[in-house]
């Protein structure tokens, strides 16, 4: 394949205007972004989406979603699982969605150098990362969730943990571009980024069947080197469907366009650009009218399914996209490279 072909070709098949069009006419007057019109908001994905209106621009929006998740957030730093127009709906507090707040701040920051914003936002990251790690456990694996009842699951979850890794990596960087010290994070890190790699039978293996579970330990960070590449070279033809994208469960034949991304991202991260351009090229085509992308199909059927336009699901293809033609400064906060050359943990 000819790359620059394929890079021209991408830059006019992204419509990042039209992407942003849609997450921001989902977004609330509160500044809330539900999933799609009408259904619900997860804090994780309200973050991403906000990620995806950065990336195009549509900073105003991304502000508001900011300072709604500042004005929701717990006693103890953490967020309900699901809210309707600011309603709680699910009362369950998840440690992965609380502290991925600090990947949206440390985007929005890489992109905007906005001090001030990074300062107003401080004591939110501080509070939603001293949540999570407070639920960390000796061998270095964390909680997945407090039940509305208020007991603590047990479980760790390997994609969630990595979410938290890179949630801790970039909440280091925050505080230690405000001066801040994070030393007990640090070693949570360490300690984290330690049984991500070395101890597996920590986490819930029967999520093993979702790409997540694959990708997501190189996508953080925790996972790099050859390691990364033996990682995602091993278990490709469990999850990549040639020509069309990646599964969402390994048995199922349902491709998502948010994992496609992902695994977009993750390649990027290590430096793999050429696959990384390939699947993203597989994308293209699954485009509504408006030009906001389909959450995913089946195969070989082809069924768009299901058909509601995702917010959140946009937002990591202009991610993937910023990944591979350095759109903004924040193309680089996954890579690998980026992190190790800039003095960073990782």
């Amino acid at each position: 394949m000819n790359l620059s072909i394929c890079k021209q070709r991408q830059k006019i098949a992204v419509d990042v205007d039209a992407v942003c069009r849609l997450i921001a006419a989902t977004q609330l007057p509160s500044g809330e972004i539900p999933w799609s019109t009408g259904d619900k908001t997860d804090p994780w994905d309200h973050v991403e989406a906000a990620m995806g209106l950065t990336v195009g621009g549509y900073l105003e929006q991304a502000r508001r979603a900011f300072i709604w998740l500042r004005s929701m957030q717990l006693a103890d730093g953490s967020w309900f699982a699901a809210y309707r127009r600011g309603i709680p709906e699910d009362r369950t507090r998840e440690t992965n969605m609380s502290a991925y707040i600090a990947v949206g701040v440390f985007h929005y920051w890489l992109i905007t150098g906005d001090r001030h914003f990074l300062e107003s936002m401080w004591d939110t990251v501080r509070r939603a990362i001293d949540f999570t790690v407070s639920h960390q456990r000796t061998n270095g694996e964390i909680c997945w969730a407090i039940s509305p009842q208020g007991k603590v699951d047990p479980m760790a979850l390997l994609t969630g943990s990595s979410s938290i890794y890179m949630s801790l990596k970039c909440a280091m960087a925050i505080a230690d571009e405000l001066g801040m010290a994070t030393i007990p994070w640090a070693d949570a890190y360490k300690r984290l980024g330690d049984a991500i790699c070395n101890r597996p039978y920590l986490f819930n293996m029967t999520k093993s069947r979702f790409s997540m579970d694959w990708f997501y330990p190189v996508l953080c960070g925790a996972v790099t080197g050859e390691m990364a590449g033996g990682r995602i070279k091993r278990q490709w033809k469990k999850y990549v469907v040639e020509d069309l994208g990646v599964r969402c469960v390994s048995d199922q034949p349902w491709v998502t366009v948010a994992e496609s991304s992902e695994l977009v991202l993750t390649l990027a991260a290590m430096g793999d650009m050429e696959k990384a351009l390939i699947i993203f090229n597989w994308l293209s085509d699954h485009v509504f009218d408006d030009g906001s992308f389909w959450c995913g199909f089946t195969f070989p059927d082809m069924t768009r399914w299901p058909e509601e336009k995702i917010t959140w699901t946009n937002a990591v293809v202009l991610l993937a996209a910023d990944a591979l033609f350095h759109l903004t400064p924040g193309g680089r906060l996954f890579s690998h490279a980026w992190w190790a050359e800039n003095g960073h943990p990782g």
